[in-house]
């Protein structure tokens, strides 16, 4: 019967004849170098020496010989621990054993459901025209170009390059906000109302005044629900020029003579994708009924670890952002708690896939460790000598050896599974 809980508990005994053996050798390391008045190093008596150091003495056999009694304990018993032991209820007496309690999380005892034969459905990877002319599209917006406007006054559409000066008109008194070179699209839906009402018009040179109140839900912190009075110098005006679908187009952008050959690879680079992702859902979909079938409880160890890996995913989205999460007002508490279901279904999905790749015998080569740390490294622009040493020391090589190990698993999953087409949904007005 499958247990309700990972906690486990073990009391360690060591013998009084051990504890002493090892008491002994601690005081005869301590004895070499102690230094005690009236004695030189090395040749004050034991006795003296371990009235003079008893608590750190006792500390040394503590922390030596529990945790070595504790592995050889979990050796003996087959039984595998998920992160630090806790120590407690520690009995330390002279000519007595030396007692202790260790609680413990271990990795689930769960029988493995079928994992073959499974049923999912797979969406179409059919590409569109409409798709294509979008990526052609998005591909031509970024080989566009920006050209001074010299003979009229700016419009919808142009790019105003400013440097501005605003002060709070509630606290005139705080630090201004302020900038230099900043490039604003006139029209576009990003662009505050007030800078392209206020920018119609101009010319480089002109200067502008004008006020500008900020929704309660701006995305800048810092503006959000202020009014600020402006002051605005026009540095440049310069109008984007996007380049004809041509074959011109073809080869300044990619290593194709003509704009079919470019297309029939957009074309060709979509599929992939979709496939890829229509890959992804349809594993995905697998591992979700692979973790309905199974009802075995996680350690909280590891529910703990994915929770704090989200949050710290979480941190580094929004700083990347420029925002201090300090003055967001996140209740991370809440945070974790809402989580927390979500990573107890992550943490179960992955010991089920690593019960998958024992019983299928799938392991993971130092190659294709390597492979992925040569990956990093060129997204990093770092050497992978420096990478997988870097790695190496903070613990991250079990990390993606077990990560691969289960791409492997579900991999195999995937293809031992009965793929069907994904069915669309019938809109209510085309059902009769």
């Amino acid at each position: 019967m499958e247990s309700e809980t990972c906690k486990k508990e073990l009391v360690i005994e060591i013998p009084p004849d051990i504890v002493r053996q090892e008491s002994e050798a601690v005081t005869a390391q301590y004895r070499r170098v102690a230094r005690i008045p009236g004695f030189r190093p090395g040749h004050a008596p034991a006795s003296l020496v371990r009235r003079h150091f008893r608590e750190d003495i006792r500390n040394e056999v503590v922390q030596t010989l529990l945790p070595r009694y504790f592995e050889s304990a979990i050796k003996e018993q087959n039984i595998s621990v998920v992160g630090r032991p806790h120590f407690a209820d520690l009995k330390f007496d002279e000519d007595r054993p030396l007692t202790c309690t260790v609680k413990f999380e271990v990795i689930p005892e769960f029988e493995l459901k079928d994992y073959k034969g499974l049923e999912v459905e797979e969406p179409a990877t059919e590409v569109s025209e409409a798709e294509v002319m979008q990526a052609l599209q998005e591909l031509r917006e970024r080989a566009a170009t920006f050209e001074p406007v010299d003979d009229r006054a700016a419009e919808d559409g142009d790019f105003v390059t400013i440097k501005y000066r605003g002060i709070d008109k509630v606290d005139p008194e705080t630090k201004p906000f302020e900038a230099s070179e900043v490039m604003v699209h006139l029209g576009a839906k990003g662009t505050v109302p007030a800078f392209t009402e206020n920018l119609r018009g101009v010319k480089p040179g002109d200067v502008r005044e004008f006020e500008v109140s900020y929704p309660e839900d701006y995305s800048t912190k810092a503006l959000a629900g202020k009014a600020f009075q402006y002051r605005v110098e026009v540095l440049s005006i310069k109008k984007k020029v996007v380049p004809e679908l041509d074959d011109d187009f073809a080869k300044s952008v990619s290593e194709y003579q003509t704009f079919e050959e470019l297309k029939a690879k957009v074309s060709e680079n979509l599929a992939a994708r979709n496939k890829h992702e229509a890959e992804l859902e349809a594993k995905q979909g697998l591992l979700n009924q692979l973790v309905a079938a199974h009802s075995f409880p996680v350690p909280e160890t590891l529910v703990d670890a994915r929770l704090n890996a989200r949050l710290e995913s979480f941190l580094t989205r929004l700083m990347s952002q420029g925002l201090d999460p300090r003055n967001l007002g996140i209740d991370w508490q809440k945070l974790r708690e809402e989580g927390r279901p979500e990573a107890e279904k992550d943490v179960r999905g992955s010991l089920i896939l690593e019960k998958v790749a024992e019983a299928e015998g799938i392991q993971v080569t130092e190659e294709e460790v390597d492979e992925v740390i040569r990956e990093i490294a060129q997204e990093r622009h770092e050497a992978p000598a420096a990478v997988k040493t870097r790695l190496t020391r903070e613990g991250e090589l079990p990390t993606i050896k077990n990560r691969l190990l289960n791409q492997k698993a579900l991999d195999l999953i995937y293809r031992n599974a009965k793929i069907k087409p994904k069915s669309e949904a019938v809109p209510d007005q085309a059902k009769g």
